[in-house]
């Protein structure tokens, strides 16, 4: 099931009028087709398999210590929607995975952030789901995930806190343990401080 823009936009013209505005005057006239537009963008994510993305994964036949230890993409810029008052979040996703016997073209990562971002979401599940596509997608030994974001909700109401962002760390086989989460973390920090 798609974007339904016609019922998006009748929506914002009631939630124009219940907020005491004229959804007619010419300044406003366009907005529910343009939020309907932006909603195609911010939602293209639902219905999509994450998954799709990693089906070309290479099996390689290499022998001990020949893929590396470690494959970290760091700064991988995300945007999504909370669930909670449909507001965004934005941020960086650092993906780190330890090969097992397949790898993939390094620009599929950010195609599975961008497919599970693009939906409804907490951060918290979406560190998770991240995870688990890289784990399902090329059964490596070990995957860590980290997302930095600023949130809507905190920053623009409540307690306006506008510099304050929110990190989670999912985490899956060798890279569940503490050292090497540790070693993968500092490794993030020192490109954040070139």
């Amino acid at each position: 099931m798609g974007i339904d823009s016609p019922r998006i936009e009748a929506a914002v013209a009631e939630l124009l009028a219940a907020i005491g505005e004229d959804p007619a005057r010419p300044a406003l006239a366009d907005t529910p087709r343009r939020v309907a537009e932006a909603y195609g963008e911010f939602f293209a994510g639902i219905g999509q398999d994450p998954l799709e993305h990693l089906r070309d994964a290479k099996e390689i036949e290499a022998g001990a210590g020949e893929l590396g230890e470690l494959v970290l993409l760091r700064d991988v810029d995300f945007r999504s929607i909370c669930e909670h008052h449909l507001l965004p979040f934005i941020g960086v996703a650092h993906l780190a995975y330890a090969p097992g016997k397949r790898i993939v073209g390094l620009g599929r990562l950010p195609r599975v952030v961008e497919t599970l971002s693009s939906r409804p979401q907490l951060q918290e599940r979406l560190g998770e789901q991240i995870a688990d596509a890289i784990d399902t997608g090329l059964s490596p030994r070990g995957v860590l995930v980290v997302l930095d974001a600023r949130h809507g909700c905190v920053t623009a109401r409540g307690t306006r806190q506008v510099d304050s962002t929110t990190v989670t760390v999912a985490s899956r086989g060798t890279l569940s343990e503490p050292a090497a989460q540790a070693a993968v973390l500092a490794t993030i920090a020192r490109g954040v401080d070139r």
